[in-house]
């Protein structure tokens, strides 16, 4: 078995941005080059193709002693774009049936004649030829597959610094996230000290309110590593106080396990090299997971995600609560427009009705495309999300070199939505660790520091209290690229006339 990830620790960091009291700002920590992958959990009775045979490339049958660099190029700066996070996805895709060998092939020999034959594999969720081209995922790509008691939707999350806002998009749609890091000697010490996107997105995820967290350590097999234990136990060491700090509790929220995404050893089947791992592969790990407890008596709240023409307005969202049928109506937040739900499909199939944790599309009447911006709520029409401009809200700095007072901008990320906001007012600091607060206003908060603000928004949004809404009432503020703060809303201010 392999040792407990919090083995030796006695106390883990609460959730600042989801806890009243006691709360404790996430620390700085090393980055490390890493992704996500995100996965919606939906347990439906599929029994799919779950017996394919490992694919194996011919760049590999042909050099059976010799393992290639999957990057296909030396990189001088490791970022989390080269982990291998699609690789595994496209892997997995293969692995249970969801893509077939000559389609795997025909995504070979089109790498190969870009000069990118270790890229194949990530085609199948890179769709779009600049990120073929650059062995980049920029947009959320989006694909299913099947284990023999669950339906699963990879939201497959852009690992590159550029596009971090895409990737809050598709880690608020996620139920649990699967972080992939390099155990290639040099790359994963390269992220380390070059500052990779491992903290921010591990910090993103768990605002998100993501709960669950797979490590994938990939690329065991690289010639520099070789299904070492001792590789294995040393990124395992550096990761868990990290994740720790960030707010993940390593005996409950996370599962360590070795892999190799190329050649998809211990994705689905275990691996002969490494004796040492006990455990399931990720595939049966995923099957083992409990699931989701979910009610579908709450009121019907879907933040839109993305929107788009096709014979009609398509809009496409996570349900977050209650449940949506063919021919409902709907009324659309903020800006109050009743709608009929002409279709909707789940994971691209067609369906009559929808429960909550779904990735919904749903085709609307009453209401054109250009009407709808991505972080506007489909509601009930008896049961309105609230919306408004100005409200109070617990705050962690997490990285900011200088001091923030009352008049400093920055950008609001909220469910999925996007938007400009300021400080207005500092009401009070927070103590960390007991939870008290300040009599006096204060003047400026900085790094590390716990304050209650009043924020105001450019323009209208939708949101909830944390308390009554945990899913519409977390947040991330971002400034020139960067992550400085999380925070969570405590109440709702109206507007004077």
């Amino acid at each position: 078995m392999t040792a407990d990830p919090g083995a030796g620790m006695t106390d883990t960091a609460p959730d600042s941005w989801e806890q009243e009291e006691d709360a404790e700002a996430p620390a700085p920590a090393a980055d490390l080059p890493a992704a996500f992958a995100s996965l919606n959990v939906n347990a439906k009775p599929f029994v799919p193709n779950v017996n394919a045979p490992v694919f194996v490339p011919s760049f590999l049958q042909a050099s059976p002693g010799e393992t290639p660099s999957p990057d296909g190029k030396v990189n001088r700066e490791f970022s989390i774009t080269y982990a291998g996070k699609s690789t595994i996805g496209g892997q997995i895709m293969y692995l249970t049936g969801m893509v077939d060998k000559r389609t795997l092939e025909k995504y070979e020999r089109e790498a190969k004649e870009k000069n990118r034959e270790t890229w194949y594999l990530s085609w199948a969720l890179d769709t779009n030829q600049e990120e073929r081209d650059k062995g980049k995922t920029v947009e959320v790509g989006r694909a299913y597959f099947e284990t023999e008691k669950k339906h699963f939707t990879i939201l497959d999350a852009p690992g590159h610094k550029s596009f971090v806002p895409n990737m809050i998009g598709g880690a608020s749609q996620a139920d649990l996230a699967v972080l992939v890091i390099s155990a290639r000697k040099g790359e994963f010490e390269t992220g380390f000290e070059k500052g990779g996107q491992t903290r921010e997105h591990a910090m993103l995820a768990k605002t998100a309110g993501v709960k669950h967290l797979i490590v994938l350590i990939n690329k065991m097999d690289d010639p520099t590593v070789n299904w070492s234990l001792e590789r294995y136990e040393e990124c395992k060491e550096k990761l868990v106080p990290f994740l720790k700090k960030v707010g993940f509790n390593p005996k409950k929220d996370i599962h360590f396990m070795p892999c190799s995404g190329l050649t998809g050893a211990n994705l689905k089947e275990p691996v002969v090299e490494c004796p040492w791992y006990t455990g399931l592969p990720f595939i049966s790990h995923l099957d083992s997971l409990p699931n989701f407890n979910r009610s579908s008596d709450g009121p019907v709240r879907l933040p839109i995600v993305d929107k788009y023409k096709d014979m009609g307005t398509v809009i496409l969202g996570k349900l977050e609560s209650g449940s949506i049928s063919k021919a409902q109506q709907l009324v659309m937040m903020p800006n109050r427009h009743t709608v009929e739900v002409l279709s909707l499909l789940s994971d691209d199939v067609e369906t009559d009705d929808a429960s909550p944790g779904e990735n919904l599309k749903l085709r609307l009447k009453g209401i054109e495309e250009e009407e709808i911006l991505p972080g506007f709520i489909l509601c009930s029409p008896d049961n309105l999300c609230h919306s408004g401009r100005t409200f109070d809200a617990q705050i962690v700095i997490i990285e900011h070199k200088s001091i923030i007072c009352p008049g400093y901008n920055a950008v609001l990320h909220i469910h999925t939505c996007i938007e400009e906001v300021q400080i207005t007012a500092l009401i009070c600091l927070v103590d960390k660790k007991t939870g008290d607060k300040s009599k006096t206003r204060p003047r400026f908060v900085k790094q590390d520091q716990v304050c209650i603000a009043r924020l105001r928004a450019a323009g209208v949004i939708c949101l909830e209290t944390f308390k009554d809404f945990p899913q519409m009432g977390r947040f991330t503020l971002r400034d020139e690229g960067k992550t400085i703060a999380i925070g969570k809303v405590l109440k709702l201010v109206p507007e004077k006339d």
